[in-house]
């Protein structure tokens, strides 16, 4: 495989494991709202936090933990563009409201969810890049063997 893109797909791997971090620590201490019941105040204080305690974990300089700040954003912004407008249980409950599917507007949200992904995903992958490629490589190591651990394991074991 070349070399760009298995940067590519570690990189990516370990941002939705980064993402999914924030996302599982938003939910067990801040309720089952997560990220979209905080305040921007609340928001910023939990990305800070997160940041913290990331760079602790790879010994991260002030331009990695910059890096690091950029791609939590990002994720952030492609989160938002693929949860949209309005509460998805809302919206598959008006798919379901009459006594057939609404074939149509699903596909129509299936499309706006596809045309986030395809916008956004763009700067995800450059902010992910630009963080992996500033750490060294013991920290790109460490990066590894975290994603190598498997579902239940996280930076706090």
């Amino acid at each position: 495989m070349r070399p760009w893109l298995k940067r590519t797909f570690i990189g990516l791997f370990g941002a939705s494991a980064l993402l999914g971090g924030i996302t599982a620590c938003s939910q067990s201490h801040h309720g089952p709202g997560g990220w979209q019941s905080m305040s921007d105040e609340d928001a910023a204080k939990f990305k800070s936090r997160a940041i913290e305690r990331v760079a602790d974990k790879l010994e991260l300089d002030a331009n990695q933990k910059a890096k690091l700040g950029v791609l939590v954003d990002r994720l952030q912004e492609q989160r938002l563009a693929l949860r949209g407008a309005g509460d998805p249980r809302t919206q598959l409950r008006n798919l379901m409201s009459d006594t057939t599917f609404d074939r149509w507007h699903a596909q129509d949200l299936v499309n706006t969810k596809l045309a986030a992904v395809r916008d956004k995903s763009p700067q995800v992958i450059a902010a992910t890049a630009g963080f992996y490629d500033s750490l060294k490589p013991e920290q790109q190591q460490k990066v590894r063997d975290f994603l190598n651990r498997g579902p239940g394991w996280g930076w706090h074991r």
